[in-house]
């Protein structure tokens, strides 16, 4: 099993999710992160005053998925997750030692 881990603009939540759904993914776990890459952040502007955000809103969405399904899934999130422009996320792929359901107590993949 792999817990793949997403990082992607807030606006591609729902397009991403609905991707996952179609690939027979019900179960993700969706956060709000913050943070930033190389760009460190960014420059604004309001009312003529310039201001640095350091730190852009972004969305983590985490999925465990089988050995075989990880080239798939990481496809269809790039493919619903991409604009094409810098900030568009990144992913990152860990290896998953065992999960446990804790209402009947199943482990391995079975309990995903």
């Amino acid at each position: 099993m792999k817990k793949i881990e997403a990082i992607i603009r807030p606006a591609k939540v729902g397009a991403v999710c609905e991707a996952l759904d179609r690939l027979g993914h019900p179960g993700l776990m969706v956060t709000e992160v913050e943070g930033h890459g190389h760009q460190k952040g960014l420059e604004q502007q309001v009312r003529g005053k310039t201001y640095k955000v350091e730190y852009m809103t972004k969305a983590c969405i985490r999925v465990i998925v089988h050995d075989a399904d990880v080239d798939k899934t990481i496809e269809a999130i790039c493919g619903a997750a991409v604009t094409g422009q810098v900030g568009d996320g990144k992913i990152f792929v860990y290896p998953v030692e065992d999960a446990v359901r804790i209402r009947t107590g199943e482990r391995g993949a079975v309990a995903v």
